[in-house]
Order: C-alpha cells, then structure tokens, then sequence
C-alpha cells in the first residue's frame, strides 16, 4: 500500500510539472506613445511558444519552426528608438555569437509600428540592423499579433525557450549590465536540463516590471481603424 500512495505522488508531481501555469495578466501603462492603459495576457512559465510569420531585415519572412533544430530559442522583443533596447544591442550581440555554436538562436522582434514611432519603421530597422551588424534575425511585427501572443511589456524583454519550446525564462536580459546576468544564466541552466533558478524576474525601474520603453501597443479603437482585430 506504501509503495502504490509512493507511485501515486510521483505522478501526481510530474504531472504537475507538465502542466503550465496560468497565463498572466499584464498592464502596460499609458504614457510615453501608449494611449491607454493596455491589459495584456502574457505567456505564462511551462508554455508552448505561439508560432509566427514575420518580415525580416533580410527581406524574407522566418518562422519558428524554421529554427526547430535549435535546442534554445530566444525571442527577443526589441526596438530602434528605445535607448534601453539600444543600449542592450552589444550584449544580446555578444551572447547571440557565443551561444551560437552550442545551439542557441536568437530572434529579435519589433513590436512598435512604424506610423506610431517613425524610428521604429522597416526601413530604420534595415538601417539599425545593417549598422550594429545583428548575428540573428531581426522581424517586424507591424500587427502587433506576436507580441500580443507573447506579452512583452517593454524593449528589451526576453523569451527563453528549451528544446521542448515551453517558456523556460522571461525577464531583462541582466540587472542593469551587472549580476545578476539572468539571461546568460537561465541559458546554461536550459542547456545543462537543469531548472532556471530565476524563471521570471519582474523587478525594474521605479513601479513597472520590466526596464525599458513600453511596446507601443495600439488601442482597441486603433486596431479597428487599421482593420486588426
């Protein structure tokens, strides 16, 4: 009887452990380019990554599964005119080239459409990519349809996904180029079959979550003007 209640734990535990949590509600706040208080659904921790089609500075459309031979994927929501976002683009340079040969692709995505913030329009994109010399794909989500699947609240804000591509990190690159380095940290643990030991960091400047600019996201009454749903 001991034996069988011992069986009966152990799976009870591993399929709470395959289950992932629930999805997140998260508030972008008004200010600085966003109209209005903008309430999200953020992927939650355990969760598969939503799939996409998206235009790249290299004038070809990438998806996920183009990348399902990686072990790491690593999404990162990221901008032109931000100069958090800017000043993070050497750091994610850097780690996109030394993870790299150990199966780690990173994927940059801009949220913010052009008409809303002209530096952030395609064609500056080119330019950003072309100049910073980017190891990794950088994708223009004009719709906003990605990032409102994934949830970023600001540029930089990161998405790590292990080889089963459920949600294994989501946070700031680092605290503020110091330790701790919780990007590079959740990548050693994801490719070591280890537990990341900070899943989800969401400390940040003053009251918000995450450090950065806030994604431009549009308002319920934008998207209807530009036919979104």
């Amino acid at each position: 009887m001991m034996w069988r209640c011992g069986i009966f734990a152990v799976t009870l535990t591993t399929l709470a452990l395959a289950i992932p949590a629930l999805a997140q509600k998260v508030v972008v706040p008004a200010g600085h380019g966003v109209s209005e208080d903008i309430e999200l659904t953020q992927l939650a921790l355990g969760e598969k990554a939503p799939d996409f089609e998206l235009f790249g500075v290299d004038y070809r459309y990438h998806s996920l599964d183009m990348y399902e031979d990686r072990k790491v994927v690593v999404v990162v929501f990221m901008c032109n005119h931000c100069a958090v976002s800017n000043d993070y683009e050497e750091t994610l340079i850097n780690l996109a080239n030394k993870y790299r040969d150990r199966g780690v692709q990173f994927i940059g995505i801009n949220p913010n459409p052009g008409d809303k913030v002209a530096a952030d329009s395609f064609p500056e994109m080119v330019k950003r990519a072309k100049e910073k010399g980017f190891p990794f794909p950088y994708l223009y989500d004009e719709t906003q349809k990605v990032a409102r699947a994934y949830g970023p609240e600001r540029t930089p804000h990161v998405f790590v996904f292990g080889p089963d591509r459920r949600l294994a990190y989501k946070g700031p690159i680092d605290n503020y180029h110091k330790e701790p380095f919780y990007l590079a940290d959740a990548l050693e643990s994801v490719l070591a079959g280890r537990e990341v030991p900070r899943p989800e960091v969401r400390e940040g400047m003053g009251e918000y979550k995450v450090f950065g600019c806030t994604v431009k996201y549009l308002t319920a009454e934008e998207r209807r003007k530009k036919g979104l749903k």
